[in-house]
């Protein structure tokens, strides 16, 4: 130790310690030291020599995890105390971080071979890992940190991470590819660090440029300012090949800024002997060994590698520290903003099922009050109103109704009356004639199909073309019927030759209603998935809503389509009005029915007579004219005001007004997990945003 700097400063050493225990090093860089090397290369002995430790030789308890050994010097007055600890992975699940947190080591009086083997089984088996290299039914390697302070009046101030020593080939039914890459990220965690500094272990036996650590450590850190070489086993290199270890630790070959140290680790029959005193064996290699007893003694031995760690260290925090505080707290602050964030981005935890009933009634919240102001066209309230224009529900059904009634108005029929409704054709109407295939109409006007996927298609009325009206004369077709059905009545026709000729006449309303009953439909299914889409932050949550919802949406959709073909059904099969506008209309259609007939161009133009049949025949059309005109208005009321007014948008079976507090009330908890609950996916993803928080704030008030 050199003189009044072995101990390091105490006090900057035990803040870094504390923010490593609190895992701020997963989110900021923070300074520290790092014992890297390949699983050969003597790292462990190297780690035994510095801090004294017996570390097990028990191949199923070698280092599969990152240790972290502290040393502190406390008053001369007070006693040494031994405390374990396990720092869990940051993305570890919540149940296992907790066990591990909870972890305290047990029997720590001391650290006598016995009890720090039981320390280090006790370790591996809270961890979950594979108690041998034989058994691979559990993971061999962990991220999880092994924490062990050791503060006594005679310690050095000297902190120390260890990692999993890297290697280049598996062993089969042990170790697999997955693992090897594993360590090596690990390892890379560390060194990637700007403010870490690595202690690389390097057999001096080997070619040094073949050690995959160096090259890993030049990648890193290139000027070499953060790495600290040792060399490991001198007394295996062949005679005549100590030369280059030599210049390298003498400096003549510049590599490292912090140089080079070479130790002699004890070899098996010393670690056999109890009596063998480690450090004096090493000593007495190199006094008493050619070339090695030349180096300085500064640059040999575990003693010395120890002062130099001191000193290191302490330069490195000293330097660090101060001008990376203002940055690490800067860093923190913004880890947290963007953790926060990240956190409220995933909306209410919904891990109990009073949070789930607590996130549906949000979702249904909301959900009513788009609905409510759609109804009311209240169209500035939300921003979905403009940015989506399927959400503009009152207006696109209000649309709907009008083509509705145009189209029956237009093609309704499927003769032209004479003198009827359609003689004239609006421009606009004629535009749309030549635009359809065959002089046709289709009666589906919104069709979203990829927008349901298919989940309430069965129910919807097929796309259908229409034909526009005949162009055939309607009192011949009215004659035809007439020969075909008289009996022996004078005068007058069957009554039921009228609901026949209507039923003809108004053959196309079925399809026209039907079509569009399911438009609307349709635009009320697309409106409530655009709305869900919009403010249900989980699609899955949004895909299971509609999928429950499915069933009794259909239900309730199916009702409006036969309350439709009832409306048809009543039309169709009664002839009956006691609207007196129907008698108005009969007279006003005969008068002018009666000028056009009997008026000649020319006053002194005979007028010619019409026989029975005839006069029969224009009787059953100007009758037939009426009623089709009360009936129609009547119908296509009656299909606006029931079928959709009623069954879809503000009858109290509406499909909108099934998603409702009365809907959450009614679920089970084991529905409500299934429908509201967090996947183990995002349960994780909260836990791990939750957990980086909590670590974030201790660290932030231990740099204060």
């Amino acid at each position: 130790m050199l003189p009044g700097q072995g101990l390091g400063d105490p006090v900057l050493l035990d803040k870094i310690d504390r923010l490593l225990a609190c895992n701020l090093g997963e989110y900021v860089n923070l300074p520290q030291l790092v014992v890297v090397g390949d699983q050969s290369s003597g790292k462990s002995s190297v780690l035994e020599g510095l801090t004294k430790l017996p570390f097990p030789r028990d191949s199923g308890l070698c280092t599969r995890f990152a240790t972290q050994i502290i040393f502190r010097r406390i008053r001369a007055d007070t006693e040494r105390t031994i405390s374990a600890s396990i720092v869990p992975a940051h993305d570890k699940d919540p149940e296992h971080s907790s066990r591990l947190a909870a972890w305290r080591g047990v029997n720590m009086e001391s650290l006598d071979d016995e009890s720090f083997a039981e320390t280090m089984r006790e370790v591996h088996q809270t961890m979950g890992l594979s108690g041998s290299e034989t058994n691979t039914a559990k993971p061999i390697f962990t991220r999880d940190v092994f924490r062990l302070e050791i503060c006594g009046p005679e310690e050095d101030n000297l902190s120390i991470i260890d990692v999993p020593g890297i290697f280049k080939n598996t062993t089969a039914g042990v170790t697999t590819k997955q693992d090897m890459e594993m360590v090596k990220d690990i390892v890379l965690g560390y060194m990637r660090n700007p403010r870490s500094i690595s202690l690389t272990v390097i057999p001096a036996n080997v070619d040094i440029a073949t050690q995959e650590i160096l090259e890993m450590a030049r990648e890193w850190d290139p000027k070499g300012i953060r790495t600290l070489g040792v060399f490991t086993k001198p007394d295996l290199v062949d005679k005549g090949a100590e030369d280059k270890i030599i210049d390298l630790v003498e400096g003549k070959v510049h590599s490292l800024e912090l140089g080079w140290i070479v130790v002699r680790n004890a070899g098996q029959q010393q670690l056999l002997d109890q009596s063998s005193d480690r450090d004096l064996v090493e000593a007495q290699f190199f006094r008493g060994t050619h070339p090695w007893n030349n180096l300085p003694t500064d640059k040999v031995g575990i003693g010395s590698l120890r002062n130099r760690l001191q000193d290191v260290q302490t330069t490195q925090i000293r330097r660090e520290f101060p001008k990376a505080g203002h940055t690490m707290r800067a860093d923190v602050g913004r880890k947290l903003k963007d953790m926060r964030h990240s956190l409220s981005a995933l909306g209410i935890e919904r891990s109990t099922s009073e949070q789930q009933r607590s996130f549906l009634l949000d979702v249904i919240t909301r959900f009513q009050e788009i609905v409510s102001q759609a109804m009311a066209t209240s169209y500035g309230t939300y921003e979905l109103f403009d940015k989506e224009s399927h959400s503009r529900l009152a207006t696109i059904v209000r649309n709907r109704m009008d083509v509705f009634k145009t189209d029956m108005e237009e093609y309704g029929f499927e003769y032209q009356f004479i003198g009827g409704m359609s003689d004239e054709l609006p421009v606009q109407l004629m535009e749309k004639e030549s635009e359809e295939e065959d002089g046709g109409i289709p009666v589906r006007k919104h069709m979203n199909v990829s927008e349901h996927s298919g989940a309430i298609d069965g129910i919807l009325h097929e796309q259908e073309i229409v034909k526009k009206p005949s162009d055939d004369n309607i009192l011949v077709w009215i004659g035809d019927q007439y020969r075909a059905s008289r009996g022996f009545e004078v005068g007058t026709f069957q009554t039921s030759l009228l609901c026949t000729i209507m039923n003809r006449q108004s053959g196309k309303w079925a399809e026209f209603a039907l079509g569009y009953v399911s438009d609307v439909i349709d635009i009320i299914h697309t409106f409530m998935l655009k709305v869900l889409e919009d403010i249900c932050p989980d699609e899955q949550i949004c895909d299971k809503l509609v999928s429950v919802l499915t069933d009794e949406l259909s239900m309730r959709y199916r009702e409006a389509i036969e309350q439709a073909q009832l409306v048809l059904d009543v039309e169709r099969m009664n002839i009956m009005t006691l609207n007196d506008n129907f008698h108005e209309k009969l007279e006003e259609t005969q008068n002018k029915n009666h000028r056009e007939k009997y008026e000649s161009p020319t006053e002194n133009e005979a007028k010619t007579p019409m026989s029975n049949t005839e006069r029969t025949v224009r009787y059953i059309h100007d009758i037939l004219a009426a009623y089709y005109e009360v009936a129609f208005k009547r119908f296509v009321d009656n299909i606006c005001m029931q079928a959709t007014g009623y069954c879809l948008l503000t009858g109290p079976r509406k499909p909108l007004g099934l998603f409702s507090p009365q809907f959450i009330a009614n679920l089970t908890e084991d529905q409500l997990s299934e429908l509201a609950g967090e996947n183990a996916s995002l349960s994780r993803k909260r836990a791990q945003l939750k957990k980086g928080i909590q670590d974030l704030e201790t660290g932030r008030k231990i740099m204060m």
